[in-house]
């Protein structure tokens, strides 16, 4: 799908505007199978088959603020994680301002729900499923990790999930965040239980997540840093495992171009997750 085919987003920040040439150009010869999940145009995933699948399965969603984005953007990241006989999924969501929370967290959803019941047939296994993202995209992920109410909802087995692999994520809103703004898919005004409800940190349930590999940028935003850091110790507090990796030299942006150098994240990711499946 071209970006102009998708209902328009608000401009892009400068910044924005730039990190969207650099990943859109590095995926424009990158061509996957396309799927819908629901009427929306957001409301979509490409799969990407290995020649020589292994079975690991990586459904990834894209960042942007919650308000910007689409699949499109993380393509660039197929070559790499194929190439380490990952099946790649990219996946969208709806966003803000048109659509407020949980509406991008149910599309994350019915988007791996629509892998566990589809991804056989892709080089997949059912049983192998990871979840990953940057950004926002990588709060959907930590969220889709941390809590079960979701699987129940759509008929998917507790341990649905095999991993979290989030990249420059967010996982705590409200006081304490370090969020200079409360994001605009929250919704015009603040509300605690919302708030919590979004927080991975907040909401996590132990015995609903699998392990973890954290990443971020060793230049990353400061809050984001920070949130990494609590976000790995209450895993470590709630006996889930974790692993940290830092992408030395690279801010917010570039941990997200990171994610496609078949001889860095993608082949960190791709060993991790043998060996949370071993």
């Amino acid at each position: 799908m071209r970006l102009e085919n998708y209902p328009p987003q608000e401009p892009l920040s400068a910044l924005g505007a730039a990190y969207q040439e650099r990943v859109m150009a590095l995926g424009r010869d990158v061509e996957g199978a396309e799927f819908a999940c629901g009427p929306d145009p957001y409301q979509s995933l490409a799969v990407f088959r290995p020649a020589e699948p292994s079975g690991d399965v990586l459904v990834f969603f894209h960042g942007g603020g919650w308000t910007h984005g689409c699949k499109e953007w993380m393509y660039f990241m197929a070559p790499a994680l194929l190439a380490n006989g990952v099946t790649f999924v990219s996946a969208g969501y709806r966003l803000a301002p048109a659509h407020l929370f949980p509406a991008c967290l149910e599309d994350a959803a019915d988007a791996v729900g629509w892998v566990a019941h589809n991804i056989h047939a892709h080089g997949g296994d059912r049983a192998r499923i990871f979840v990953g993202g940057h950004s926002a995209g990588g709060h959907l992920a930590a969220l889709l990790a941390a809590t079960s109410a979701w699987r129940v909802c759509r008929a998917l087995a507790s341990k649905t999930i095999r991993g979290c692999l989030p990249v420059s994520g967010v996982y705590r809103f409200g006081e304490g965040s370090g969020l200079a703004v409360r994001p605009r898919f929250l919704g015009p005004v603040a509300d605690e239980r919302v708030d919590t409800a979004a927080s991975p940190l907040r909401a996590l349930e132990p015995e609903a997540s699998a392990p973890w590999l954290l990443t971020h940028g060793s230049r990353d935003f400061p809050h984001l840093i920070a949130q990494a850091r609590q976000m790995a110790e209450a895993l470590v507090r709630a006996g889930i495992p974790v692993d940290i990796e830092v992408l030395e030299g690279c801010d917010h942006f570039e941990a997200s171009v990171a994610c496609g150098d078949p001889a860095g994240w993608a082949l960190r990711a791709a060993q991790w997750m043998r060996q949370v499946r071993d």
